[in-house]
């Protein structure tokens, strides 16, 4: 997954993570990948011996439960994670938001709870703010938690929720109070709550290896002490989860697009066109070596923003919009022309190719489209409003 240069800029400790990560990943996720997107597996028993690794909360405090590590650390498992699958790790990545989430605004009690259980993934976690007619302005979200003596009572639904079904705990954003982001509080929902369902299971260009299903509230009952914060700290609550879930994405792209100029490399290596190796025409090398240096540079920019968020910077939340943006589009991109290097072999599903392209296609939509990345970005240098703190969120959450 590094080159001599990246991997020289890791601590010991990182590359540590790096090397325990990616032997993971290539025994037990990627010989598997492609069977699993086309049955459209879930494979909770492979999550959970990836928890056994400390992956199940990887930001969380050592006290409860997790592996404290930084996001500086978790780009790079993500990353790693993706080589082999990019839906494995991407919902992985949604896993850990909300865990963290739980984690940095929840109380003793709140995570003694649920934190065990997600850590090791015996729970499984889902982030629950896009709705159907509320995906890139969250502030206008519809569902409602109406105080009824010690507990709230929720109604509304969810769209595009990763993990919905199998998960059982589910961080939910509802309105409590007046129109706009002020209004929205959080709440923790399990799955066996009366009045708690599901849609069925969306069809879905990629991201198969993964369930993406409605999440449906009709009057779940839920008792005060579920709700995660404040009232009227939900928008706030869920754009500070945001900022590293598009990290984590941003990584995985980069992990995909790696993987798949890998294999593009193999490939021209192996085939022979015109008397000669096509890996040996000049045209093709330039192909790769701009492959390379797009993804380098996302990197590098995605480890930036890992760092600014890291120490608290002031520009982390255009940082990470910057390298969600810049490094979905550079994944996605990347893997789009090894295919185009395969020729027709990269359409075939069992190259592995074309299931790349598919899976690394949602991540510019996901955890904030990469329309609205601009959008944060612009209004943190025109000062317009802050990226991660205005009324715009993270388009849909496709998969979330």
């Amino acid at each position: 997954m590094t080159t001599a240069t990246t991997a020289a800029s890791l601590t010991p400790d990182q590359l540590a993570i790096v090397e325990t990560t990616l032997d993971f990943a290539q025994e037990h996720i990627a010989p598997h990948a492609v069977a699993w997107d086309q049955d459209k597996h879930f494979p909770v028993d492979v999550l959970r011996r990836a928890a056994a690794l400390g992956l199940g909360g990887i930001y969380v405090r050592e006290r409860s439960g997790g592996s404290a590590l930084s996001r500086a650390d978790g780009v790079l498992v993500f990353e790693v994670l993706a080589t082999a699958c990019p839906s494995i790790a991407g919902y992985l990545s949604i896993h850990n938001m909300v865990a963290w989430m739980i984690d940095r605004y929840g109380d003793e009690a709140q995570r003694a709870r649920w934190l065990p259980g997600l850590c090791s993934m015996a729970d499984l976690g889902s982030y629950c703010l896009t709705e159907p007619d509320a995906g890139s302005d969250a502030a206008a979200l519809r569902t409602r938690a109406v105080r009824d003596g010690d507990d709230y009572v929720l109604t509304g639904v969810k769209q595009f929720i990763s993990g919905a079904g199998t998960s059982r705990v589910y961080v939910v954003m509802a309105r409590t109070g007046e129109d706009g982001p002020g209004g929205i509080s959080a709440f923790i929902v399990e799955r066996d709550d009366p009045g708690l369902s599901f849609g069925p299971n969306e069809k879905k260009m990629g991201w198969n290896a993964q369930p993406t299903r409605q999440v449906i509230l009709d009057e779940v009952r839920v008792p005060a002490d579920r709700r995660l914060g404040a009232e009227g700290d939900g928008f706030r609550i869920a754009m500070s989860g945001l900022n590293g879930g598009r990290l984590g994405i941003a990584a995985c792209s980069l992990g995909g697009g790696q993987s798949a100029l890998h294999a593009a490399q193999a490939y021209l290596a192996d085939r022979e066109a015109f008397g000669g190796r096509l890996l040996d025409a000049q045209a093709l090398q330039f192909r790769l070596a701009d492959m390379a240096t797009e993804l380098a540079a996302a990197r590098a920019l995605v480890r930036q923003a890992a760092k600014a968020l890291d120490r608290g910077d002031s520009q982390a939340p255009q940082l990470c919009a910057m390298a969600k943006r810049f490094a979905t589009d550079t994944g996605y991109s990347v893997a789009d022309r090894a295919l185009q290097l395969h020729g027709g072999y990269g359409y075939l599903s069992e190259y592995g190719m074309e299931k790349i392209v598919r899976d690394l296609r949602v991540h510019q939509i996901l955890e904030g489209t990469n329309e609205i990345m601009r959008l944060i970005v612009a209004r943190g240098l025109t000062g317009a409003g802050a990226g991660g703190g205005s009324r715009t969120k993270a388009g849909t959450g496709a998969v979330r």
